[in-house]
């Protein structure tokens, strides 16, 4: 099953929300979504320091942030900051082991997709199977899924 990420104006979003609250309208079904307020910063998010960074956790899974910080050759401070913006796009959770807080990507893939009528565009999250991230051994590893962001 497939999350949905929302592209939408700050402008656009403030609209939608006084008018719900006005209760001129109801709440759109994706009203919950994480949103975004352009394809732009999530280009941005998704760097290639940032995806080799998500590949890196994927095949490691490190058991800390340190241990991740160590593997990655990046300063703590530096990855920990990075880790909360790729958290709070849904592309990671961090879970506790222990006292340690650990990373874990949670996408296979994330499609864009783009309505050329509207201000509104969906990114679609393909949760990263639980059987693959079990498995991701020397032999899956060469047939790794890797995100990607394809205009739709």
């Amino acid at each position: 099953m497939a999350n949905s990420l929302k592209i939408q104006s700050l402008k656009s979003l403030r609209e939608e929300m006084v008018a719900v609250a006005k209760g001129e309208r109801p709440a759109p079904p994706d009203a919950n979504s994480r949103s975004f307020n352009s394809l732009e910063t999530v280009a941005r998010l998704l760097t290639r320091e940032n995806r080799k960074l998500l590949s890196l956790i994927r095949d490691s899974k490190p058991k800390s942030v340190t241990e991740l910080a160590q593997l990655s050759r990046r300063s703590q401070p530096n990855l920990t900051r990075t880790l909360s913006k790729l958290e709070s796009a849904g592309f990671v959770v961090m879970s506790l082991h222990g006292r340690q807080k650990a990373p874990k990507v949670v996408l296979q893939k994330l499609t864009v997709e783009i309505d050329p009528f509207s201000e509104i565009d969906m990114l679609r999250l393909v949760p990263l199977k639980e059987e693959l991230r079990q498995n991701l051994g020397k032999e899956s590893r060469q047939n790794r899924p890797e995100i990607v962001v394809a205009g739709v």
